[in-house]
């Protein structure tokens, strides 16, 4: 087969749709035969995310625009400029995010990872849920097979766009080896490089609206004010877009020195910054997928996440699952971790056996299939 991908989320994204693609990418290289070949294909400009080399049977193409001015060109303007003038001739062009550019002969596989901005638009960035209502479902009516990365954001796409349920094929994402318990050794240098000296709560995402982390900040300190535990929360992740109410509910709270922001973290990083905490909290609105759950559980960190969209699907009996939009759930869930250590330690055990069950290279392979489904092989 000859396969291109448009890897530009994974050149230029450090997290979300940037690390599923970049983990789906790397395990679908060792299930490239002889016979087959893969193209990637990102914008001109910086790829900060991009691998320094590839294996012989991957050529990577370079667009001759920036990533903004080829969506407004494909998806904005819709002009009629087949990918395929980049890529070549191909077999399967694979768009793994929302959008799919015109394409000439190719046979197509569009990946949506949420539909939020339908489920959830209040949690939306106005003027990308706006663009996203039109240019989203005209891709997915051009694209001859869908792939969602969870049944829940299966399900949506099934219900919100009337398709066909054989037309829809869950691809769900991956832990690396590397996300499993670590020793205190192999943690120190996180931990003095964030200056985390004692006990904290952890939460992993861009800050956005969907993600509640201003739910989480209030119900946090409600819980503190309440078992005066000695916990801090944590935040990692950049700033996404409608993040003020975030940092709004800090100055209410007055919790500025009990409540940190670390920025975006880099990959390497992060096993040891989940191992070092106590509790990981993942209060979202929705979720298409939930990887910062999958990779708390897996280092054997106790997980108390909503019970929206995939994250049941996601965390099983691994975590303590709270209703969505409830704030006195959230407290007492935090309350109820934060002082029974027995408690906490029993969902921890659960965790890195829940998360073995979801592996990169059973995501590749089921890629890999409907790669082949698509084109008539069995």
């Amino acid at each position: 087969m000859k396969i291109a991908i448009d890897y530009t989320p994974a050149a230029l994204q450090g997290a979300g749709i940037g690390r599923y693609t970049r983990g789906l990418v790397d395990a679908l290289l060792p299930l490239l035969g002889e016979d087959d070949q893969l193209t990637l294909l990102y914008p001109r400009g910086d790829a900060p995310f991009a691998r320094a080399s590839w294996p012989e049977r991957v050529r990577v193409r370079r667009l001759p625009l920036p990533d903004r001015w080829q969506t407004i060109l494909w998806h904005r303007l819709r002009a009629p400029l087949p990918v395929d003038w980049w890529t070549g001739d191909v077999d399967i062009f694979h768009a793994p995010n929302f959008l799919l550019p015109p394409v000439r002969r190719a046979k197509t596989l569009l990946t949506i990872h949420d539909l939020a901005f339908m489920v959830r638009p209040q949690y939306a960035f106005p003027d990308l849920r706006r663009f996203l209502e039109k240019a989203a479902p005209r891709s997915i009516a051009r694209a001859d097979h869908i792939l969602a990365d969870s049944e829940a954001s299966r399900q949506d796409a099934i219900r919100l766009f009337g398709l066909e349920p054989q037309r829809v094929t869950v691809v769900g994402a991956g832990v690396e080896p590397r996300f499993r318990p670590l020793p205190p050794e192999e943690t120190a240098a996180v931990r003095g490089k964030y200056g985390l000296d004692g006990p904290f709560v952890l939460s992993v995402s861009t800050i956005e609206p969907r993600k509640n982390f201003d739910g989480l900040v209030r119900a946090f300190a409600q819980a503190r004010r309440e078992a005066r535990f000695p916990h801090h929360l944590v935040i990692a992740g950049g700033k996404g877009w409608l993040y003020e109410p975030v940092f709004r509910a800090v100055e209410e709270e007055n919790a500025g020195d009990i409540v940190h922001f670390l920025g975006f973290v880099p990959d390497e990083d992060l096993p040891a910054l989940y191992n070092l905490a106590e509790l990981f909290a993942f209060p979202s609105h929705y979720e298409g997928f939930g990887l910062p759950v999958l990779e708390a559980l897996a280092c054997g960190t106790a997980v108390i996440c909503t019970d929206v969209s995939s994250l049941p699907e996601i965390a099983g009996d691994a975590a303590l699952l709270i209703p969505a939009d409830d704030h006195d759930a959230l407290v007492v869930g935090l309350l109820r971790l934060l002082t029974d250590a027995d408690a906490r330690d029993e969902l921890a055990a659960r965790g890195p056996a829940r998360a073995a069950h979801f592996t990169w290279d059973a995501a590749a392979r089921r890629l890999w299939d409907a790669y082949r489904a698509v084109i008539g092989l069995r």
